[in-house]
C-alpha cells in the first residue's frame, strides 16, 4: 500500500532540508503547464516553503489550448507567476539554423522544452531561485523527457514517484481533481503521452513497482526504451587523465 500522506509529508520535509542546505531563503521556481506533475511539485513547495516563496512560469508557444489549467493552478495555490510566450524565440532559432540542415521532427519538437528551461533559469536567477524539476519516475524510466529541457533542475521532488503515486499525492494535497487527473500530453505534437509511448502509465507503473506485465511485446518495448534512455539519468561522461 502506498501511504500518500506519509510520503507527502516526507517530501515536504525533504524540500525544506534542501533549501536549508542549498539556498536558505531562496525561492522555488518552476514551469507551470497545468498538468499533474507541475501542479503537485508546486503544491509540495508551497507546503514546504509558503506561497510567497514559490514562483510559477507559464510559457505558451503562441496559443496554448489548455493554458487556463495553468492559470487555475497558480490562482489555486496563490503563488506569484510570470507569463513568457516563447513563440518568437522558437521561430527565431528555427529561422536562423543553417539552411543546408534537414531539421528533424525530434529536433524541432525538443527545441521548445529547451527554450522553456532557459526561460525558467533566467527567471530563477533573477528571483533568487532554485529550479524545480518536475519529472516523475514513470517518464524517466522510458526517457519521456527532453535532455537539457524538462529533464533538468536544481532539485527533484517527484523523480522517484510513479504517475499513479504522484496523482495520489495530488489528491492528498487537495489539488483540483481535474488537474490531477488531466490527460498527460506533451504539448509538442498534439498526441497524449500514452499514444506516443505505445502503452499506458498504469501498465508501466505496475511493471516498475512489481516487475509484472501481461503482454511480452509491451515488456520488450518498455525494456528497450529504458535501456536506450538510461544516459539521460546519468552524469555527463568526463575523461579523467592519469596525471
Amino acid at each position: 500500500m502506498f501511504d500518500a500522506k506519509r510520503i507527502k509529508n516526507d517530501c515536504v520535509a525533504w524540500i525544506r532540508d534542501f533549501f536549508d542546505k542549498n539556498g536558505k531563503g531562496c525561492n522555488a521556481v518552476l514551469g507551470i503547464s497545468g498538468g499533474k506533475d507541475s501542479s503537485v511539485a508546486a503544491a509540495l513547495c508551497v507546503e514546504a516553503l509558503g506561497a510567497d516563496r514559490v514562483i510559477g512560469v507559464l510559457m505558451p508557444n503562441g496559443e496554448q489550448h489548455d493554458i487556463d489549467c495553468a492559470y487555475r493552478l497558480v490562482e489555486h495555490l496563490g503563488i506569484r507567476h510570470y507569463v513568457v510566450n516563447i513563440k518568437d524565440a522558437v521561430k527565431g532559432v528555427l529561422d536562423n539554423l543553417p539552411k543546408e540542415l534537414e531539421i528533424t521532427d525530434q529536433s524541432r519538437n525538443n527545441l521548445s522544452p529547451r527554450i522553456r528551461m532557459s526561460v525558467v533559469y533566467a527567471i530563477s536567477q533573477s528571483c533568487n531561485g532554485r529550479v524545480v524539476n518536475t519529472c516523475n519516475l514513470s517518464e524517466d524510466w522510458v526517457g519521456y523527457s527532453t535532455r537539457y529541457g524538462d529533464s533538468v533542475g536544481d532539485f527533484s521532488p517527484l523523480s522517484h514517484l510513479t504517475v499513479a503515486e504522484v496523482k495520489q499525492i495530488g489528491y492528498e494535497l487537495g489539488l483540483p481533481i481535474d488537474l490531477v487527473d488531466k490527460t498527460p500530453i506533451d504539448g509538442l505534437c498534439g498526441k497524449t503521452d500514452e499514444d506516443n509511448l505505445g502503452f499506458t502509465y498504469a501498465v508501466l507503473d505496475r511493471y516498475i513497482r512489481t516487475g509484472e506485465i501481461d503482454d511480452p511485446k509491451t515488456k520488450e518495448l518498455i525494456d528497450k526504451k529504458h535501456k536506450a534512455n538510461l544516459f539521460k539519468l546519468e552524469l555527463m561522461p568526463a575523461f579523467k587523465p592519469e596525471l
